[in-house]
Parts: structure tokens; C-alpha cells; sequence
């Protein structure tokens, strides 16, 4: 069994309240979710309006598919456009 995890540090420069930041990483984690199946949440800067961190996780028995798979999901929200990927960093686990 290989486990990837992925820490996702984001600014959201649009963001001028909580509802507003909210609704930006509600929609990625959402998107994420059903694209890439992976397990998503925020995971700090709760009540910062303009920054999130996400953690990703996911299960696979290549440590190659989870290194691909960590890879794309950060090319994506890095694409999204409504919010600035600021920081990441991955870390594949064989257990």
C-alpha cells in the first residue's frame, strides 16, 4: 500500500470575507473530489480571509501513480486561477 499526501498553501487575493474564501475552496476541494477522487480538506488558516492550506490524500499500490496523481491535482488548482498556489510539498508513505 503507498500513500501519497500533498499540504496545498493557497492566497485568495479575491477573498474579502470568510464567505468569499469559502465559497472558493468549497468549489476546489469540490472539483477535486469528483475529479481526481482523492480525500481533500482544509486543513489550516480557518478563519484567514485571505489564505487556505489544503491536505490530499490517496491510497494506491504504486508510488508512482501517487506521485502522478499528487502532481496533477497541484497542476489544477494551480491552473484554477482564483486563488495563487503560494506552497505545496508531497510526500509518498509505502506502508
Amino acid at each position: 500500500m503507498v500513500i501519497g499526501i500533498c499540504k496545498v498553501v493557497l492566497s485568495i487575493e479575491g477573498a474579502f470575507s470568510l464567505k468569499e474564501k469559502r465559497k472558493v475552496v468549497k468549489s476546489l476541494i469540490s472539483r477535486i473530489k469528483s475529479r481526481y477522487n482523492a480525500s481533500i480538506a482544509e486543513v489550516d488558516s480557518n478563519d484567514a480571509w485571505k489564505s487556505a492550506v489544503l491536505g490530499i490524500a490517496c491510497v494506491t499500490n504504486e508510488a508512482a501513480h501517487a506521485d502522478s496523481m499528487m502532481s496533477d491535482i497541484v497542476n489544477f488548482i494551480d491552473r484554477d486561477g482564483r486563488a495563487v498556489l503560494v506552497d505545496y510539498s508531497t510526500e509518498i508513505i509505502n506502508a
